[in-house]
């Protein structure tokens, strides 16, 4: 798929995503393991507050589809889907999955075309964020080759409010997801980048390793 085409459907999802919900009441630090038919297993603190964005969703890509000039960018708002959207704390930090499915978009995504597909859902998830210059990593989780950039950011008209804006995105066997984080502390941080996650029913990892954003001499 094209940047261009990439960039207009993360706008379109992150847009959705972006919309704080209220501070859940505190609970034990219990945890859930949320399931995708694309192939991935995500766990998260069941004191993250998750939210259905599936209505928005559905009224979102009726639009894109009605705006779109090109095809494949349809083809993929149809395609595009929020797996995940989770909330929590005050100032409200956000965890979100989002994921394209191959036998949707019929077509399977290359691996050289990870790159771009993770500089499109970063660009996506900051839109409304003045961010600095993002750090990029590369690194693996098990056979899968990973995409990730860190950047930090404030909301536009909210420079008193600062947050880390995180993208990590990969390809699984039936598609390509990308998880998303807008992180108002480092408790919400850790909770993001140390949530164990599957791929492809693989071993078990965090999703962002503690040395991935690590400069190197």
């Amino acid at each position: 798929m094209k940047p261009s085409a990439l960039l207009a459907l993360f706008s379109l999802s992150c847009s959705l995503v972006h919309a704080q919900a209220p501070a859940p009441p505190h609970a034990p630090a219990r945890t859930h393991t949320y399931a995708n038919a694309v192939g991935f297993h995500y766990t998260l603190p069941t004191d993250w507050e998750l939210v259905d964005m599936s209505s928005s969703l559905s009224a979102a890509q009726k639009q894109a589809q009605q705006a779109a000039g090109d095809d494949e960018v349809k083809r993929g708002a149809a395609c595009m889907q929020i797996a995940l959207t989770a909330h929590h704390g005050s100032p409200g930090s956000m965890i979100a999955a989002v994921v394209l499915s191959s036998e949707c978009m019929g077509k399977e995504m290359a691996a050289t075309d990870l790159p771009g597909f993770g500089i499109a859902a970063a660009q996506g998830i900051q839109m409304g964020f003045d961010v600095g210059d993002p750090l990029v990593a590369d690194y693996s989780i098990g056979t899968h080759k990973v995409w990730a950039a860190r950047a930090k950011g404030t909301p536009a008209g909210h420079p008193e409010l600062s947050y880390t804006v995180e993208t990590v995105c990969t390809l699984v066997k039936k598609g390509a997801v990308c998880w998303m984080a807008l992180a108002a502390d480092d408790s919400a941080l850790a909770t993001f980048e140390r949530g164990s996650v599957t791929l492809d029913q693989e071993s078990p990892k965090p999703l962002v390793p503690a040395t991935a954003f690590v400069r190197k001499p």
